[in-house]
């Protein structure tokens, strides 16, 4: 298997539809699965969910939890049981993710980035530009600006600098062969800690194209994790210093400066 494309989902009965749509339109030269994992949706995601896979077996691997993965608390940790299961479910050599609220709509994405991957084995991770649109009515916009770096590596992470839009990520299934670092249950920004451990084996790429739409509505954990939640920017300082240790010092110098910017932070609480 070339690509598993990884969606955690939990109440998108809206969204659900279109961004399997997305998926299941990728042209590609190779095979590649859809693993989705619905967290116990109180609405009709599920339903939904099992007509698709009814459509299209073989294809779609659908994991419909009767009882949320948790956990419950605290809130910044929401669905991180359900990500988890599904990260390790992945059978493909690169995993390509897509929350169930958002959705692609270039139908080559998929090879795209498959082939930069083939193309550059000392890459990790490959992202590309999408389009933000908001619920509220405020103006959409690009994810990433015009200046993007089209190689980044895991010190422009480690400077606190986030910009890989989750539905653009294809990374090398680093975590086929390895357990996570023990460091990840504790961290409530599960993407950062993800693309942390995947960015630490190898470099990240970014392709320019607007392939697929990132949807921002209330629901959504970026509301939850914000820099005015106090619980959350402790969580993440504790979360770097975490990594540091992991990366045994390596990038100290450079993390050292991020950690004093949160203790700024916390300091004005």
């Amino acid at each position: 298997m070339k690509v598993s494309v990884c969606v955690p989902t939990y109440n998108h009965e809206r969204y659900i539809a279109q961004m399997l749509d997305g998926a299941l339109m990728q042209q590609t030269d190779f095979t590649f699965e859809i693993v989705i994992g619905d967290d116990a949706s109180s609405d009709s995601s599920p339903t939904i969910i099992r007509e698709y896979a009814q459509k299209h077996p073989g294809k779609i691997r659908a994991f419909l939890h009767s009882e949320n993965q948790g956990p419950k608390e605290p809130r910044e940790f929401a669905g991180r049981n359900n990500v988890l299961q599904l990260l390790k479910t992945c059978r493909g050599e690169y995993v390509a993710m897509c929350e169930g609220d958002d959705f692609w709509t270039d139908p080559m994405k998929l090879q795209k980035q498959v082939d930069f991957l083939d193309d550059h084995p000392d890459f990790s991770i490959c992202h590309h530009n999408m389009l933000v649109i908001y619920e509220d009515g405020s103006p959409e916009h690009s994810f990433n600006k015009p200046d993007q770096k089209p190689v980044s590596t895991i010190v422009d992470i480690l400077e606190d600098r986030w910009f890989m839009a989750t539905a653009s990520w294809m990374y090398r299934n680093h975590f086929l062969a390895h357990d996570f670092a023990d460091w990840h249950a504790k961290a409530a920004a599960g993407d950062w800690a993800i693309m942390i451990q995947i960015a630490a084996t190898g470099r990240i790429g970014y392709l320019p194209e607007m392939m697929g739409v990132y949807r921002k509505h209330s629901a959504g954990l970026s509301h939850v994790h914000s820099h005015s939640n106090q619980k959350f920017l402790q969580n993440r300082k504790e979360m770097f210093e975490n990594v540091d240790h992991w990366l045994n010092y390596k990038y100290h110098g450079t993390i050292e400066k991020t950690l004093a910017t949160y203790t700024e932070r916390l300091a004005a609480f």
